[in-house]
């Protein structure tokens, strides 16, 4: 009979944290903790790559969620750009060139918003202005003026052509529709008929007269046309001439303003002339009152649009308000709202815009400072992503309606001028979305060259433990709960340590943490306690869990009453009671199987069922196929094998992976093959591999708990208990209830290092070591399952000679 086997005490099976290594009362003592704890790795990653301003030194914060990556990056960032300088202001501005490419200007920060103010109070004042001076008495003074000296010019011309006629026996007859001549005979003019009456010869005179008129008339009516031309260019140079008074002295204004900035002084210029070439534009049209009456009738004029709307100053970003450099986070980075946008309007039936419907996006938002997105949001808007990576390659913003992009659309657009771009993209994902972007984008390695990787454990101290306590504190100022004292806290690390499944290590997933204090403070108020305490959060955990684990508690009963057959007390041979552990994403909880297996004469080997009828994972596949290695090593080195061996979890429909339970798969082999009982009462968990060594494995906690509450509810029989491998022994954070029922001996949890320490366990019989002629003990485990396959080898070569 094997000794007594080596169990885990009650002090071994959880790590509690001791209240009085804190030397406070409540947090309330403390210092708020605002920095992010236990990434050092991940804050130099980010600290270097917001210090390199080389292109494409943009920075990827990966790991899993709720580590505080964008809370971090966020509070961090803005640190930093709080002394960092403000970016310009950016404007759009009419292109009197090439109105559908709308031009972009910068100014310094403050400027733009004085810019549009500036424009706006110099249309204004035209407005007034121009229509003042062209209404004023110099006005018309100078215009009659003009007219006067055109009219005395044209009224010689045509004395001298009334003289010339006459001379010739001719009397000029000028109408609307021309200048004629009437012949003069004895004083007289001609009708048409006395002319008619004439004889040919007196008409061929008069003709030949006639011409030459015609000709000395052509003449003075060009002279006098040109002298019209001439008056029409100097009312032009008069207008101009008040016009300029009227504006000039505000454009030199302006230009003397804005002198450092040579594209607003080329604008001003353009201004200038675009004004003195519509002047007809802001000349009063008629009085006011009939002014009001078109625009009342008018329900297409869209906000009463003048001449000088072509001088609106489109100021598209704004930072006269802005603190140091930006730090903009978003969560919906769709095409549009990260390149920004031309908006239309309907009139007329037709989509209609301007440079003034020009939509800034985040780029254009965080230009000059730092954008921070999910990559998750942006890789769900495909067109974000590819603009993404086109604006950081090409160090511009452009703006591009995304149908036009893609060729889908038939009207016109406009163009507007790209904006440079300045900035530091911080993209928040999975460690899983970085290495598929990696493999995949050969973009991505480009513009993304550092990795900030983001740990969900740290090393459990009495300094971080600190820092879990200062961060209480913050959490508690911030959210205004009740203070947490040393209990609290102190079981609030060992949550922490339950949630990474280590006694030395703490998760550094901190949403979940907030999740316990949020709830605990509000079971403190429920109960009208000023402090939270060690039992408001045993509580909070409780009842969390307990929101959670209808399924559980559904499998539990269906285990209770027998629905799954799975025994917890008696031996039998060939079936053993194995650990998985299920996680439903919110809440995961162990679940016992019962493990069978039948062994006979065959050349099959160890047939997995599951994986027959495919619903085995590779994984567990894996583990299988390992168990024929150790069995063929460790007892057919002598003999041909000649076994099959099924394995079976019952009552199971649905897939299987993991190889955690190959050591359990084996014992049941063994035990089948040796016809030794296996203790039901104990269930095993660990996977093995070729030399019989057992491996660590996951969720050992859960798995505890899941038989353990099984036994407990069919009644603890002292004799039961869960064989782990001995690696696990640092994951165990179990509950104090499994802890007291160990402290009290009525359950056991056996560390193991080797299959054959574990099937000494479950048999209760001596698992055998070979002599020194390489034999085993008789009645040990390794004897009978060695005998058994002796014997299987040699019936089938009996039955091979008859």
């Amino acid at each position: 009979m094997p000794g007594k086997p080596y169990e885990l005490s009650y002090e071994q099976l959880r790590n509690p944290y001791d209240p009085e290594e804190f030397n406070f009362n409540t947090t309330d003592d403390l210092e708020p903790f605002e920095d992010i704890i236990g990434q050092d790795r991940a804050v130099k990653a980010i600290e270097f790559g917001l210090k390199i301003k080389v292109r494409g030194y943009n920075i990827y914060l990966s790991g899993l969620t709720g580590t505080g990556k964008t809370s971090f990056a966020e509070t961090y960032i803005k640190k930093i750009a709080e002394n960092e300088p403000v970016p310009d202001d950016w404007c759009y501005l009419y292109n009197f060139d090439k109105p559908t490419h709308p031009i972009a200007i910068s100014f310094p920060a403050g400027k733009g918003k004085e810019f549009k103010k500036d424009m706006e109070e110099f249309v204004s004042i035209i407005k007034n202005e121009i229509p003042k001076a062209f209404n004023s008495d110099d006005y018309e003074k100078g215009k009659a003026d003009i007219v006067k000296e055109f009219q005395e010019k044209r009224d010689k011309l045509l004395e001298r052509l009334n003289k010339n006629a006459e001379n010739q026996g001719f009397k000029v007859n000028t109408t609307n529709a021309g200048i004629y001549f009437l012949p003069i005979i004895d004083g007289k003019a001609l009708t048409e008929e006395e002319y008619a009456n004439l004889d040919e010869k007196d008409k061929a005179a008069i003709r030949e007269k006639s011409q030459k008129l015609q000709l000395e008339t052509l003449e003075i009516i060009r002279t006098i046309k040109e002298i019209e031309k001439e008056a029409e260019e100097k009312i032009n140079e008069w207008e101009h001439k008040i016009a300029l008074f009227a504006v000039g002295m505000h454009i030199n204004d302006l230009s003397e303003k804005y002198r450092e900035h040579d594209k607003v002084l080329e604008y001003l210029e353009k201004v200038k002339k675009d004004i003195l070439d519509n002047l007809g534009d802001f000349m009063d049209d008629g009085s006011e009152e009939e002014q009001s009456q078109i625009l009342l009738l008018s329900s297409t004029a869209r906000d009463e649009s003048g001449p000088e709307d072509k001088y609106k100053v489109n100021l598209l970003i704004d930072n006269s308000n802005t603190q140091g450099a930006p730090v903009i986070v978003d969560f919906n980075p769709t095409y549009y709202n990260l390149i920004g946008k031309v908006e239309y309007e309907t009139e007329h039936g037709s989509m209609v815009t301007d440079y003034t419907m020009i939509k800034p996006g985040l780029l254009h938002q965080a230009n000059g400072g730092y954008l921070i997105l999910q990559v998750d949001d942006v890789l769900r808007n495909i067109h974000s992503w590819e603009a993404l990576k086109r604006a950081l390659r090409t160090k511009k913003i452009t703006i591009e309606n995304m149908q036009e992009h893609l060729g889908l659309v038939a009207f016109s657009t406009l163009r507007p001028e790209p904006i440079p771009l300045d900035i530091k993209v911080l993209l928040v994902g999975s460690t899983e979305l970085y290495h598929l972007l990696l493999q995949y984008d050969e973009d991505f390695k480009k513009l993304f060259k550092i990795k900030a990787d983001f740990d969900e454990e740290m090393d459990r101290n009495n300094d971080n433990a600190m820092k879990y306590a200062r961060f209480i504190c913050s959490f508690c100022q911030r959210e205004g709960a009740l203070p947490f004292d040393r209990t609290a806290v102190a079981r609030v690390i060992d949550y922490g340590s339950r949630l990474v499944d280590h006694q030395n290590k703490l998760t550094t997933r901190f949403n979940d943490i907030v999740e316990i204090l949020a709830e605990s403070s509000a079971w403190a108020q429920i109960e009208g306690s000023g402090h939270v305490s060690a039992e408001h959060v045993k509580k909070a955990i409780a009842e969390k869990e307990y929101r959670s684990n209808k399924y559980d508690e559904k499998l539990l009963e269906y285990l209770e009453e027998g629905t799954i057959m799975v025994d917890t007390s008696g031996c039998v041979v060939g079936q053993i009671n194995g650990l998985s552990v299920l996680d439903l994403g919110d809440y995961s909880f162990g679940k016992p199987s019962r493990i069978t297996a039948t062994t006979y004469i065959g050349k099959s080997g160890i047939v997995n069922i599951e994986r027959e009828i495919e619903m085995s994972g590779t994984s567990h596949s894996k583990g299988v196929l390992i168990l024929s290695g150790y069995i063929g090593q460790k007892y057919a080195q002598e003999m041909p094998l000649a076994l099959t061996a099924s394995l079976c979890f019952e009552q199971l429909y649905s897939g299987v992976d993991g190889d955690s339970a190959s050591s359990t798969e084996l014992y049941a082999i063994l035990s089948s093959l040796s016809e030794l009982p296996i203790k039901q009462g104990i269930a095993v968990t660990g996977s093995v591999n070729q030399k019989g060594e057992i491996q660590p494995i996951g969720g050992v906690n859960q798995k505890i708990e899941g038989f353990f509450e099984l036994c407990k509810r069919r009644g603890l029989t002292g004799d039961q208990g869960v064989i782990i491998p001995h690696q696990n022994v640092k994951n165990l954070m179990l509950k104090d209830e499994v802890v007291e029922a160990v402290k009290e001996g009525n359950f056991h949890i056996y560390p193991i290092k080797t299959i054959d320490e574990g099937i000494e366990i479950l048999t209760g019989v001596e698992a055998g070591t070979k002599d020194e002629n390489g034999k085993y003990p008789e009645g040990t485990v390794n004897y009978l399952v060695y005998e058994k396959l002796k014997k299987f080898a040699k019936y089938v070569v009996e039955f091979g000679k008859n």
